[in-house]
């Protein structure tokens, strides 16, 4: 049992960091993607 709460312990922490990580970063890739979405809306705006 105590094997366990060691393993828990060791792995357990790391992916939940890891995964909130992701998750935080996921979010900003999205509204980056949108903002290079619009950026590219002026430029052809501004080309035509």
């Amino acid at each position: 049992m105590e094997n366990l709460w060691l393993q828990v312990g060791n792995y357990g922490f790391p992916m939940v960091v890891a995964v909130y990580l992701l998750v935080r970063v996921e979010k900003k890739l999205d509204e980056l993607t949108v903002a290079i979405a619009r950026l590219g809306e002026v430029i052809n705006r501004e080309l035509s």
